[in-house]
């Protein structure tokens, strides 16, 4: 139970006598306070009328949650200070600024609906102007954006200059502000606790003593699974108590006075730099968990009527009324006033004009910036690659891993806002070593980041804990605040835990916050087999898992020149892209090129004809083009067949164009890629040639991949499984012959 604020009525009221505030709020503050309160829970009852009367479509309250998420708001600077709150934060919105319109409007899923235009959910906030971020539905992935912004806020203070608008590139319309001072808020109900971006946040913010307020608005249930059952001992504070920097309080969340003292003082361990707080609020929660539950099921009678004995909305009463500040008529007024300002607000609201159809594709994708665009078409420097002269030697050709690295390099130098970390990044995260020159670095397990930490210093390249969730999270808080993350994910096979961002979050912020939050990042994957020993945890493929994500740009290179024009592009453009390296090509022969200088660039969705031909298309992508082309090679010599290969480079977007003239030309089609046969990502490649092409065929759509199993250690059976040049070369040679 609550360690703070017992005892505290009669003192306070001494306090008042003596002209004094009820810690630090001003008689007026609390009268404001309480009607902060009551609009919350009086838009909470009428949103649960216009659900029966079936004019909203879901209903999920803040009731009992309303004096310590209200006194949070009191304590904070809306449009200052960031805000990552959670479902039952309604008096939090209120106390910073919103308005009950806006709030009714997105219940109605109005056009004008400020949080999301419709698309999503009531209780899901997002105010721009009030700096509260776009909310999911999604338990406790808001708590690692958090981590991100409050690393960002950190940044910017000590790069006041990355800041700046640049035209050119995703800079000139990602605004940016920041305050030496400024606190991120985080919110989450008990039941969150058990997720484990919890722990991943808790244990970045610790580490980095990040200026974060957790709050714990814990009402004893997650849903109808009671506190004891989610949380060992019944109890996250004494859990949480060993993490180093933090200040730390539990309270009674129903009084607001000492939620206001409470969130007042972590606040300010906040602004003054020293860590993070973390308050665990008691709370109630009158209703059931949303109207789509019935706690009658679980919660029998005694144990509601002792909630009610705390609920916040009388006791605030009660205490206005006992300490003089209020009375009776006067609270009788105030909650008139406030109801019937409600009453005009839903009769305004229910007359509002919806969303229309033809805008449900706005904003999947940044309306400013267009990667696919001639913008992104820089051609090789002229002095760099291109330029040989009689008394110079041509550029060495380098291979993939060093053009990315390079690449990279260059855009660090351009752009301050550009961090880059992931697992083993950094060349030494014990950075005397590298002074003392004691070690020589690491960077990376595939060392493509090597000598980045030593050139622009750890603030912006550095390590993360082994935890792919908190890398993908962290790097969606950074880039809604204007950095621009460049993430990387180890392996592929281990990106997994990362799911819920990247499917969940990272696409979708622009599209569900209706274009007033977005998260332009680029998150590099090493990817793929062919390693002869990779096994089944090294060599995995999935594109089409992200290429059937909206809002992902998703990029598959399978050269060293296209690998530097393709990242450049990522960097400079507006969207979240997934930028995958086959580990395989890192380092092979093919495909090597001399370094195409600090300008280069190639847009999204343009395909490249490899191998032109008139007799056959094959359509491929990354370490399956190199064996193509030996196939492609083998057959022109055997039997004179032409075959245009094409590498589409671009998953999402791929260039449907070139594809649809190549099989126009040749009437045969082969589409080959790394991944299972059965729902891979040539699948629907497959299809809509077979859909809008079939005019055109003189023979069935073939596709070429690997076995429907997992990847094998042993050589032999690696082989077996993935697709080989023998396997591509029987296939051309058949469909050729068909």
């Amino acid at each position: 139970m609550p360690t703070r604020g017992h005892g505290k009525s009669g003192a306070v009221a001494e306090a008042n006598k003596a002209g004094k505030t009820y810690e630090g709020l001003s008689r007026q503050q609390l009268i404001d306070l309480y009607r902060v309160m009551y609009t919350s829970r009086r838009l909470d009852d009428r949103e649960i009328m216009l659900k029966r009367q079936q004019k909203i479509f879901f209903q999920i309250s803040g009731a009992g949650h309303e004096a310590v998420t209200a006194a949070a708001g009191f304590a904070m600077k809306p449009g200052y200070d960031w805000f990552f709150p959670y479902y039952r934060d309604r008096a939090l919105c209120l106390a910073l600024g919103t308005t009950p319109d806006e709030m009714l409007l997105q219940a109605v899923g109005a056009a004008d609906d400020p949080s999301s235009g419709g698309r999503q959910m009531p209780s899901h906030w997002g105010y721009k102007r009030l700096n509260v971020v776009t909310q999911s539905s999604c338990t406790g992935t808001q708590i690692l954006h958090a981590v991100g912004c409050a690393e960002a806020s950190r940044y910017f203070m000590m790069h006041p200059n990355a800041g700046q608008k640049v035209s050119g590139d995703y800079r000139e319309f990602k605004d940016v502000q920041f305050h030496g001072d400024e606190v991120t808020y985080v919110s989450l109900g008990d039941g969150t606790t058990s997720e484990g971006e919890f722990w991943e946040s808790m244990n970045a913010a610790s580490n980095l003593r990040l200026p974060i307020v957790f709050l714990v608005e814990d009402n004893g249930y997650a849903i109808s699974v009671p506190v004891e059952v989610q949380t060992a001992g019944g109890n996250i504070s004494r859990l949480v108590s060993s993490f180093p920097n933090f200040h730390f309080e539990e309270i009674d969340g129903t009084d607001p006075v000492v939620s206001y003292g409470a969130m007042s003082r972590a606040v300010a361990h906040c602004r003054a730099g020293v860590g993070p707080s973390f308050v665990h609020a008691h709370v109630i929660r009158p209703y059931s968990h949303s109207l789509s539950d019935d706690e009658k099921l679980y919660r029998p009678d005694i144990e509601r009527e002792r909630d009610a004995a705390r609920d916040p909305i009388s006791r605030m009463q009660l205490f206005l009324i006992r300490d003089g500040i209020l009375d009776e008529k006067a609270i009788n007024k105030l909650e008139k006033e406030v109801d019937d300002g409600l009453q005009a607000a839903v009769d305004r609201v229910l007359t509002a004009p919806l969303p229309q159809p033809e805008t449900i594709k706005q904003f999947l994708y940044s309306p400013s910036v267009d990667p696919t665009s001639a913008q992104f078409d820089r051609q090789i420097s002229s002095g760099e690659g291109a330029r040989a002269t009689t008394d110079e030697k041509k550029p060495a050709p380098k291979t993939m891993a060093d053009l990315i690295t390079a690449t990279l390099r260059d855009e660090m130098k351009r752009d301050e806002r550009i961090v880059i970390f992931g697992e083993d990044v950094a060349d030494c995260s014990r950075e005397e070593y590298l002074r003392q020159k004691m070690v020589k670095g690491k960077g990376g397990v595939f060392k493509l980041t090597s000598g980045l930490q030593c050139d622009f210093g750890s603030d912006r390249v550095f390590n993360s804990p082994i935890a792919e969730a908190s890398i993908v999270g962290r790097a969606v808080g950074m880039a809604v605040r204007g950095l621009k993350p460049v993430a990387e994910i180890q392996f592929f096979d281990y990106i997994w835990p990362a799911m819920m961002q990247l499917r969940n979050e990272l696409p979708v912020m622009r599209w569900r916050s209706n274009g007033d939050c977005s998260a332009p990042c680029v998150i590099r994957v090493a990817i793929g087999g062919y390693l002869t020993g990779g096994a089944i945890y090294h060599s995995q493929c999935g594109e089409s898992i992200f290429t059937h994500t909206p809002g992902m740009r998703v990029i598959f290179p399978s050269n060293a020149l296209d690998a530097a024009g393709l990242l450049r592009t990522a960097i400079r453009c507006d969207d979240p892209v997934m930028f995958l390296e086959h580990k395989r090509l890192y380092r092979e022969s093919y495909g090597r090129a001399p370094y195409p200088g600090p300008d280069y660039m190639i847009p999204f969705g343009k395909a490249k004809i490899v191998h032109p031909g008139t007799d056959l298309t094959v359509i491929t992508y990354g370490a399956v083009v190199p064996r193509a082309l030996q196939a492609v090679q083998k057959l022109d010599r055997e039997s004179g067949l032409k075959i245009e290969l094409i590498d589409l480079r671009s998953l999402n977007p791929y260039d449907w164009d070139t594809i649809a003239a190549s099989v126009q030309k040749t009437n045969r089609v082969i589409v080959a890629y790394e991944d299972t046969l059965s729902w891979g990502y040539g699948a629907e490649i497959a299809a809509r040639i077979a859909d809008e092409l079939f005019e055109n065929l003189d023979a069935p759509v073939k596709r070429v991949a690997a076995k429907d199993t997992f990847i094998a250690y042993q050589p032999v059976l690696e082989s077996a499984i993935l697709p080989q040049v023998q396997d591509l070369y029987l296939a051309m040679k058949d469909l050729a012959e068909y």
